[in-house]
């Protein structure tokens, strides 16, 4: 037996149905759809522009890497000369040695490199920071700890001579 009291008539509430979803908003507003417009070419570009200037191979240890930006291979020619050269690498000198202070020093070289040698104004040779600079020589006195602990500072705010003061031609002979 059905029961008699509920109304048997759909049409009434497919109507009402109706008339409420002519009524509803857009599910996304147009400032949304322009959020999102923005946002995907930014990827899109960001992307393009990982792939064309090799990014990936920023992630290595290579030093070929390096040379991705023509004005970096007088640099990787004079490496190849130097004493060093079959016992550190770009990376081994250039970036501290903790992985943290790496990668951040990494990502931070990487968009700075990348954005002078796209616009341009950067000088030819190209030249070491003072920030970087001070990577370097934490490297050079975490490589070399145990002959060099006895010519460190008494404290840690004290200044040191450079160590590529005297030995310029270790990293990049001739420079």
């Amino acid at each position: 037996m059905t029961d008699q009291s509920q109304p048997n008539d759909l049409s009434t509430n497919s109507h009402d149905e109706s008339k409420a979803s002519s009524t509803r908003r857009p599910r996304f507003g147009k400032g949304a759809i322009v959020f999102a417009v923005i946002l995907g070419l930014l990827f899109g570009v960001g992307t393009f522009t990982f792939g064309y200037g090799k990014g990936a191979s920023y992630l290595s240890n290579n030093p070929q890497t390096c040379v991705n930006c023509h004005v970096m291979q007088d640099h990787l020619d004079s490496w190849q000369q130097s004493s060093h050269h079959h016992v550190a690498v770009c990376n081994d000198c250039h970036l501290p040695h903790d992985p943290i202070g790496k990668w951040v020093t990494k990502a931070d070289n990487g968009f700075f490199h990348s954005l002078a040698f796209t616009v341009g104004g950067y000088k030819d040779p190209i030249r070491i920071k003072p920030r970087n600079r001070r990577v370097t020589q934490s490297t050079c006195i975490d490589c070399h700890k145990d002959f060099v602990h006895p010519l460190l500072p008494a404290t840690a705010n004290d200044d040191m001579q450079s160590c590529v003061h005297c030995h310029a031609d270790v990293g990049h002979a001739g420079r």
